[in-house]
């Protein structure tokens, strides 16, 4: 059936056999019993009321008047308002209101805490300081501890799950394990259990990241590559192979190294079914985690500018870490140069450990468009197939590439790129169903990638775009893809692959909705910190994931099953009062739900959201 019009009431159901909200409730439902209003809705989160219906008999009671009623002040007057000037208002603030905040202002975590420890202190080195009275932190600790924050929790994750945390005084949850005289405690068999374990990989070590500032790391591979593409008269790698080949013989005569071989060309067999590709901002370690548990077969990081890995920028080199239980895992790159894309490949094949290497040449960004980078590589073929043949050249790991079906909406243009891509040496393509001008706007074209699932054969073709529940993976996998990828179906509700999985619809309740949230604040503190600074940017990244998590509509709720990835529902009361919190699209109440998790916002905390609809001060 075709989805319901955006506020039409329907698709909302509360039917005989539903579960009251709680024991006050009349076991009475009737099919609109969820709906209400905006007002109604945001009246209900700003009392905190934890029952809908709880409401009723106070609505029905009729008030006592008293003495101090009868003396209140008559109310002002009101000025007569034009209806015109009235309507011109609304306009203008509609349409101020609506889109997305480009260019967010971006609030660093120091900004939260400027009085900090010196690090010599909480890593209770032997030494002094080495900058002595230059030193911009604190020295004296009577003096932090009464500056420091209040602690959030009774209980240190890290301490719990290492046996010692390494923050030290500076962690929001020092109380678990700071003595009485300030010393830092550890669970000494704890510590000695998870000797030798590494949980995640792929750091970036600092001479590494001296040599790439320095920009004396070779690159012999990749050097050889160019200069057959350089060379006069030579189409896109022609050379390469006479060239690799010489350089082996002569390798080989000079010494008795065996040759690498590569792993060469994925096939069925090799491709795990169900991929959770990432989303800027929200993609991150501790949410692939989330995803992993909910079972996830293969993840891969965020997108990560390959220029900026070369110059050994750390936070770019923070998207490729990677978690002990992400058993196979990838790393998403983007550039628009086939040198500095061949480059990067041979940096990371020699330098971290992963199992295969995508290109996002999907990417609908401006920025990134603009540069001819992401979809812009679909529209410059030579300049493609010198970055994949290039890429394929140097990796020891399979080379994927990710597109989307064009630039323009109706001018598809990936049918033509496939067989080519086949030629060039690509072991795995993904394809979303949009054009670039799409971007995430009407619905994916699956009988398109339907048709590009038969050109690519025999190389797997993943499909993407809208999968939200098991009905629509199986509506996809009625296809010809080799497998499905899921990006803002897993940021709206991560148990789709639980789902999936198990063939079944899961009507979540809302506090195990919550306890996942307290799952990925968890990771996040083992992530990014548990000081201020850590915590306040596992809640930045947990308030980007509440503002697609808002979106879900519980099913015991629906009419119809399942729900629509691009459906907007109208206002709904959940069945308690969390529930309705989750469901709500303002900010603030996604504030209210990580004072939950991790303690009050600072007095100085903002948060600018994706949309212009709301933002928090």
């Amino acid at each position: 059936t075709a989805p319901k019009p955006e506020g039409s009431g329907e698709g909302l159901y509360g039917g005989v056999g539903q579960n009251p909200c709680c024991s006050v409730c009349k076991p009475a439902f009737s099919v609109f019993r969820f709906l209400t209003t905006k007002e109604k809705f945001h009246e209900l989160l700003d009392s905190g009321v934890k029952c809908p219906n709880d409401d009723k008999a106070s609505d029905n009671a009729v008030p006592k008047e008293t003495t101090e009623d009868s003396l209140e002040e008559p109310q002002e007057k009101k000025f007569k308002v034009d209806p015109d000037e009235q309507e011109r208002t609304r306009k203008r603030d509609s349409k101020r209101m609506r889109g997305q905040n480009k260019s967010r202002p971006h609030m660093k975590p120091t900004s939260y805490d400027n009085r900090r420890l010196c690090p010599s202190i909480i890593q209770e080195r032997e030494t002094k300081c080495v900058y002595g009275d230059k030193c911009k932190f604190i020295h004296d600790v009577a003096e932090y501890m009464a500056l420091k924050p209040a602690d959030v929790g009774e209980h240190c994750y890290l301490y719990d799950t290492f046996g010692k945390c390494h923050y030290g005084l500076s962690c929001r949850f020092a109380r678990a394990h700071i003595s009485a005289d300030l010393k830092n405690l550890a669970n000494e068999e704890r510590v000695k259990a998870m000797e030798g374990r590494t949980p995640v990989r792929n750091s970036l070590d600092k001479d590494l990241q001296w040599r790439l500032r320095k920009k004396v790391v070779p690159f012999t591979a990749s050097d050889a590559y160019m200069k057959t593409v350089f060379k006069g008269g030579h189409k896109a790698g022609e050379g390469w192979k006479k060239a690799a080949t010489a350089e082996n013989g002569k390798a080989s005569a000079g010494s008795n190294l065996a040759l690498v071989k590569t792993i060469g060309p994925l096939t069925d067999a090799d491709v795990i079914k169900l991929r959770q590709c990432e989303k800027k901002q929200c993609g991150n370690l501790p949410f692939r985690r989330i995803c992993k548990r909910f079972g996830a077969d293969i993840t891969c990081g965020e997108m990560a500018m390959c220029t900026n890995l070369l110059q050994g920028q750390s936070s770019e080199w923070a998207l490729l870490k990677r978690h002990e239980s992400e058993d196979l895992f990838g790393v998403q790159v983007e550039g628009c140069f086939p040198d500095t894309m061949t480059r990067c490949a041979e940096l990371l094949n020699n330098k971290i450990d992963v199992d295969f290497v995508d290109i996002n040449s999907g990417c609908p960004i401006d920025l990134v468009y603009k540069k001819g980078g992401g979809c812009g590589l679909m529209t410059r073929t030579n300049k493609f197939e010198q970055i994949i043949r290039g890429m394929n050249s140097v990796l020891d790991v399979p080379l994927t590439v990710k597109i989307r079906t064009g630039v323009q909406e109706k001018a598809n243009i990936a049918h033509k790129l496939i067989p080519e891509m086949k030629k060039w040496g690509v072991s795995m393509i993904t394809l979303h169903g949009r054009s670039r001008e799409q971007r995430y706007t009407k619905s994916a074209d699956w009988d398109y990638i339907n048709t590009c699932s038969q050109l690519a054969s025999p190389i797997p073709l993943f499909g993407n775009g809208d999968i939200l529940s098991y009905y629509d993976a199986m509506k996809a996998r009625e296809t010809e893809v080799s497998g499905i990828m899921l990006a803002r179906g897993a940021l709206i509700k991560p148990w789709v692959f639980t789902e999936i999985k198990e063939r079944r619809d899961w009507d979540i309740s809302s506090s195990e909705r919550l306890d996942v949230l307290r799952d990925f604040t968890h990771y996040g503190l083992e992530h990014w910190g548990s000081d201020t600074q850590g915590l306040e940017k596992t809640r930045n990244f947990l308030l980007e994931w509440l503002s697609f998590m808002c979106r879900y509509i519980p099913v015991g709720l629906l009419e119809q099953v399942p729900q629509r990835i691009n459906e907007r529902p109208p206002y709904y009361m959940g069945r308690d009062y969390l529930e309705s919190l989750m469901a709500s699209q303002h900010v603030g109440d996604w504030i209210k739900i990580s004072e939950m998790l991790l303690g009050p916002v600072p007095k100085n905390f903002n948060f600018l959201p994706k949309h212009k609809a709301n933002a928090y001060k």
